[in-house]
C-alpha cells in the first residue's frame, strides 16, 4: 500500500514539475533516491523538506512517529551519496545526519513552522533524525525540461510557487517571525540572486552575441536585475531584524512578488521564442 502511494506521488511529481496533490499539496516536496543498504538497488521516496540555505535542505526521518527509522534513513547512513529531485532540478547530494545542538536547533525550527513534527516526536521514544542534504556542485543545472525555453519557464514557475508559499506562511504566522520562516525567505532571496547572476554572466552574453536584435530587451532585463537586487537587499534587512514584524515582511514580499512576476513574464515573452526557435 505504501509503495503504491509513493509510486503515485513520484509519477505525479515528475509529470508536473514538482507539483502534486493529496497530503503534499501546497508544500515543499522532494524526491530522495538512496542506495539500498542491503540490496544496493536505488530506492526513491517522496519527502517534505525544509530550506536551510547554503545549498542544502533538511529532511526529517519521522516515519509519522513510527517506532523505527524509515528505510531511506538506514540507506543513506550506509551510503551517504544520494540523488535529489527538487521541482525541475535533479542533483547529487551528500547526506549528513545532524547531531547534538545542531540537530536540536534544526528540529525546533521545523516544529515551530509545523507543529506536526512535534506530534510525530511525541508518538515515539526514538529521537527523530534530522538529515542535511548538501548539493554536490557538478556543472550546469540538470533541469527536467523538453527545451531551453521550457527550462526557463519551469525555473520561473518554481520561483512563483515559492513566493506564493512564503506569502501564505507569513500571513498565517503569529506576531513574530519564526526562525524557519526567516530561513525560507532568505533562501528564496539567495536563489533569485544566484539565478539573475547566472543569467547576467552566461545566458545574456551568449544571446547577445548570436541575436544582436535582442540588445534592448537584454539591457532592460539587466536593469531589472539591478532593481530586484535592491529589493532583495531591503527584504533581507527586514527579515534579519531582531523583532521583525510579519506584516512589514509580508508587505516587502508582496512588493517583490509584483516586480518579480513582471520581470519573469517579460523575460519569457522575449526569450522563449528565441531559445526554442530554429536559430538556437
Amino acid at each position: 500500500m505504501t509503495n503504491d502511494f509513493n509510486r503515485q506521488i513520484i509519477e505525479e511529481f515528475r509529470a508536473h514539475g514538482g507539483r502534486v496533490g493529496g497530503p503534499f499539496e501546497g508544500g515543499r516536496l522532494l524526491l530522495l533516491t538512496t542506495t539500498g543498504a542491503r540490496s544496493g538497488a536505488p530506492h526513491t521516496t517522496p519527502l517534505g523538506y525544509l530550506p536551510d540555505g547554503g545549498g542544502r535542505v533538511l529532511v526529517i526521518a519521522s516515519a509519522a512517529g513510527a517506532p523505527r527509522h524509515p528505510a531511506w534513513f538506514h540507506n543513506l547512513v550506509a551510503n551517504p551519496r544520494v540523488t535529489v529531485e527538487a521541482g525541475v532540478f535533479t542533483y547529487e547530494a551528500q547526506a549528513v545526519v545532524l547531531e547534538g545542538a545542531e540537530r536540536d536547533r534544526a528540529f525546533a525550527r521545523a516544529a515551530e513552522a509545523d507543529p506536526g513534527w512535534s506530534v510525530y516526536q511525541d508518538r515515539t521514544e526514538r529521537v527523530l533524525p534530522v538529515v542535511a542534504l548538501q548539493e554536490i556542485p557538478a556543472g550546469p543545472p540538470n533541469i527536467a525540461a523538453a527545451s531551453p525555453g521550457a527550462a526557463i519557464k519551469a525555473v520561473h514557475d518554481g520561483f512563483r510557487r515559492e513566493l506564493e508559499l512564503i506569502r501564505k506562511e507569513i500571513a498565517a504566522s503569529g506576531p513574530g517571525l519564526g526562525a524557519q520562516l526567516r530561513m525560507n525567505c532568505l533562501t528564496l532571496c539567495q536563489g533569485l540572486h544566484n539565478h539573475h547572476t547566472g543569467e547576467d554572466a552566461g545566458m545574456f552574453p551568449m544571446l547577445g552575441r548570436h541575436h544582436p536584435e535582442l540588445a534592448p530587451a537584454l539591457e532592460r532585463m539587466r536593469q531589472e536585475h539591478e532593481k530586484l537586487a535592491l529589493l532583495l537587499q531591503e527584504l533581507q534587512g527586514v527579515i534579519s531584524a531582531k523583532d521583525a514584524d510579519p506584516q512589514r515582511v509580508l508587505a516587502e514580499v508582496e512588493r517583490l512578488t509584483g516586480e518579480v512576476e513582471d520581470h519573469l513574464t517579460y523575460e519569457e515573452e522575449q526569450l522563449i521564442p528565441v531559445l526554442d526557435g530554429p536559430s538556437c
